[in-house]
């Protein structure tokens, strides 16, 4: 019986089961592939001032940015660690109020050049009505981006993407103003649009005016003027930071004397930018019948040899240079006039914000559209018989673009923000989707060569505080136009009365 006992089989143990263990597992490892693909998607779709997920605007179509999908990936990501970086205060609340108290104290204040008077005449659509939410939300359907500034914080909130490097120099210059006047600058709600031509016509939107900052204007349009990304430089063009081509362009001005410069009307530019005026430049090309120099400027090329052939400052050879729109405005405008030659401008239809303080006849020469080339030759004839009054007027359209330092532009900025602060009627507040950004987020962002330009163009805290902006006087704006139109007539029957009877 024992024996039995002893031989008796053993009873069957449980096996383990590894069914639960695998289902937790297979569920944690599902969970976190959702959870990495929902972040990814996040990270993919994050709009971000790089463009690389954003369409061109619809107004202006351009071919949007492209890219294979390895370096979407690489820059959607270092987009996204870049736009999440803590913006800290760039200056403390005590030094804000230490430096605003400095220049409350200051007792003398320069006054602002005269054509800052524009301001108050690009804002006045809304001194009566006052700008609304209702405006703002109506703008953003002609807005690339919108800014917010709140407690000298920025917030962007960006809708399509902007040619090349555009948008991003934009906001470098906003960042730029808020660093130099530090707790001055006041809560603010803008939309922008990025592109060339101003679509806000006082006509069709007569019943409510839209507030839409860009970078020119015309008489017949809402559209309020700001300074041009080109300021702060252009990498794409390898134009540099105003400061560094104005300085650069003025003394390669001085490189030969007036009597050594070649008496003829010099352009070089690109001419296939649906820009009839540039094609029928392209006729004027004979030295001797028109007596004008006409370059095509080919920039991919350009950008194959380093831009040799493209330096501004070596563009200062001839007494007369020629300035023909594109598109619509051109930032050529600043770096013709800079040459101290004297500057033709071709009956322009657009405005920025400073040619409006330009004055024919005085640091300009005005030439007609409807003869071109016949008032080219007449502008070269007249400046060649009369050498010393050309070369004075030449050298007042170079003297009003160095009075235009970038201590001015960002004047020029603070009262243009200030003034329009003081139409709204709510008070600014980032929307959800709008991301904040300041200087080493933006540098953070940046391509290399984009990076260098901006660093290039950083600014301090000013010493000084901003000039005083006169107030408005419409009339006088109105005796401006009056002048300039009867200064351009002038020009046209001089011309006329050298031409033989018909």
């Amino acid at each position: 019986m024992g024996l039995q006992l002893r031989n008796a089989t053993p009873p069957l143990r449980a096996r383990p089961t590894y069914l639960l263990p695998s289902i937790v597992s297979l569920s944690i490892f599902s969970l976190a592939a959702l959870l990495l693909y929902k972040v990814d998607d996040v990270i993919l779709r994050t709009k971000t001032l790089a463009g690389h997920n954003l369409d061109p605007t619809p107004w202006h179509v351009f071919p949007p940015k492209v890219f294979d999908e390895e370096a979407r990936r690489s820059i959607a990501y270092k987009a996204f660690r870049c736009s999440y970086l803590t913006c800290p205060s760039t200056f403390s609340l005590a030094e804000q109020r230490q430096q605003q108290a400095f220049f409350e104290s200051s007792s003398q204040v320069e006054q602002c050049p005269e054509f800052f008077r524009w301001i108050h005449h690009d804002l006045k659509p809304w001194t009566k009505t006052r700008i609304t939410t209702t405006h703002i939300a109506e703008s953003k359907n002609f807005a690339a981006f919108r800014v917010v500034i709140v407690g000298g914080r920025l917030f962007v909130d960006l809708y399509y993407d902007c040619v090349q490097s555009r948008a991003m120099f934009t906001i470098w210059g906003l960042l730029q103003l808020l660093k130099k006047y530090p707790g001055m600058v006041p809560d603010v709600d803008m939309m922008f649009d990025c592109m060339d031509k101003p679509i806000l016509n006082r006509t069709e939107h007569g019943s409510l005016p839209l507030p839409l900052f860009r970078y020119c204007t015309t008489g017949d349009h809402f559209d309020i003027p700001f300074p041009d990304w080109s300021f702060w430089g252009w990498p794409e063009t390898n134009l540099r930071p105003w400061n560094e081509e104005f300085r650069d362009i003025k003394q390669g001005s001085q490189a030969q004397s007036w009597i050594q410069k070649w008496p003829q009307a010099y352009w070089k530019g690109n001419p296939d930018v649906f820009s009839p005026i540039r094609q029928e430049l392209l006729n004027c090309n004979h030295s001797t019948r028109w007596g004008a120099q006409i370059m095509r400027q080919n920039w991919f090329e350009e950008s194959k040899s380093g831009y040799e052939q493209s330096k501004l400052s070596n563009q200062c050879k001839h007494r007369y240079k020629i300035y023909a729109e594109g598109y619509a405005w051109s930032v050529s405008l600043k770096y013709i006039l800079s040459c101290g030659s004297v500057t033709l401008i071709i009956s322009p239809k657009y405005e920025d914000f400073f040619s409006r303080g330009l004055f024919p006849k005085k640091n300009y020469w005005p030439v007609s559209s409807n003869d071109l080339c016949p008032s080219i030759k007449f502008a070269v004839d007249w400046g060649n018989a009369n050498p010393s009054e050309a070369k004075q007027l030449g050298k007042r359209g170079q003297n009003f673009m160095e009075s235009l330092s970038m201590d001015r532009i960002y004047d020029y900025m603070f009262h243009l923000i200030s003034e329009y602060s003081k139409l709204l009627d709510f008070k600014p507040s980032p929307p959800s989707s709008a991301l904040e950004v300041c200087s080493d987020s933006l540098l953070c962002l940046a391509d290399p060569k984009s990076k260098q330009f901006l660093e290039r163009s950083t600014t301090t805290a000013s010493p000084t505080p901003p000039c005083k902006l006169q107030n408005g006087d419409g009339n006088l704006i109105r005796n401006w136009m009056r002048q300039k139109k009867n200064a351009i007539n002038d020009v046209e029957t001089m011309k006329a009365q050298t031409q033989p009877a018909g």
